[in-house]
């Protein structure tokens, strides 16, 4: 017979089993069902045509913005000026620049230069007109225009005109500063070129010998005249060296009405030769030494100087830029005849 307190004691309680640790992603994507490759495919093409619609769309409004940009920017230009222009001005010197070439696309095109000209003669506290040119001259067609505006504005302004050159006033330049009333350089300024040329290039011997037939179809016996393709015609040269002879005579009766008496002529005055300032005085081709300040202070007596010279601003340069970008396939033909200037 046991006694009850030797029984043996009750055995512990076994303790749950602890859950078993997900599977590794790797796993169960094995155990994952593969789906079929068109379903993958179909989901590559739509996450690549989102994808095409999120760029399409953000240059879409990249876009916008900068037109809108561009607009803000040009109305804004257009605002500053007309505030410009329609400010109030004292007694002052009147300043016009003649940068660079002579031609109709520069920044020293007749238009332009006839803009800014127009605006200095009108303003009544330009007490006088300052033309400073820094030129080597250029067509004589846009410089002649200028030369008979100036002239015209003169008369009916009565204003005086003054030509100041920096380092060069030559050829068309000149032909310009010859309408103002006195000219003032600088003693190494480089004054004169009173010319005309026409240049070109002619390619017939050495079409010669690569071997290379020109064909040229012309209506009218004159019209292939000067081609650089074809040898030269004796009477297409001497018609051209005429045309450029009255050209020259033309220039040469400008300056003797522009210098008058102060002119002094020789045999290389009108030779196409240019001189330093120095000689110039001499020759009576300009009257004395000075630049913008000296001119305002001294001769015009209105120190103050404002700039009349139309200007390119950000905007049109923007717009500008843009605006060939867009066209750059756009090509110009280019012309067989030389240029005259």
């Amino acid at each position: 017979m046991t006694h009850p307190d030797d029984a043996a004691p009750p055995a512990a309680p076994t303790p749950a089993a602890e859950p078993a640790p997900p599977a590794p992603a790797a796993a169960r994507a094995d155990t994952a069902p593969a789906r079929p490759p068109i379903e993958q495919s179909l989901e590559r093409l739509a996450h690549e045509l989102l994808d095409d619609r999120r760029r399409d769309r953000r240059w879409r409004v990249f876009f916008r913005l900068a037109w809108f940009g561009l607009a803000c920017l040009v109305m804004w230009s257009l605002l500053t000026q007309r505030m410009h222009g329609s400010a109030p001005t004292g007694p002052h010197t009147a300043l016009v620049e003649v940068r660079g070439e002579i031609a109709a696309d520069t920044e020293a095109s007749a238009e332009q230069l006839i803009a800014g000209l127009r605006q200095a003669f009108e303003d009544s506290g330009a007490l006088g007109v300052v033309i400073r040119i820094n030129s080597p001259g250029g067509s004589p067609v846009q410089a002649g225009i200028v030369y008979d505006e100036i002239r015209r504005l003169k008369a009916k302004h009565h204003k005086k005109v003054y030509a100041v050159v920096e380092e060069m006033c030559a050829s068309g330049a000149y032909y310009i500063a010859v309408a103002a009333d006195e000219i003032y350089v600088d003693k190494a300024s480089l004054v004169g070129s009173i010319g005309v040329l026409m240049d070109g290039f002619g390619f017939a011997g050495l079409m010669d010998k690569l071997g290379i037939e020109r064909r040229l179809l012309t209506a009218g016996e004159n019209k292939g005249m000067l081609d650089p393709f074809s040898p030269q015609n004796d009477r297409h040269k001497a018609y051209a060296q005429a045309m450029i002879d009255q050209i020259h005579r033309q220039f040469i009766a400008v300056v003797k009405q522009g210098r008058g008496e102060r002119l002094k002529e020789s045999p290389d005055t009108f030779s196409g030769l240019f001189w330093n300032g120095e000689e110039a005085v001499k020759l009576g081709l300009a009257d004395t030494f000075g630049n913008l300040d000296f001119v305002a202070r001294e001769v015009i007596k209105a120190e103050d100087v404002i700039d009349y010279t139309p200007k390119e601003n950000v905007a049109e340069r923007l717009a500008k830029r843009f605006g060939a970008a867009v066209g750059a396939g756009a090509v110009r033909a280019l012309s067989s005849l030389g240029h005259i200037r």
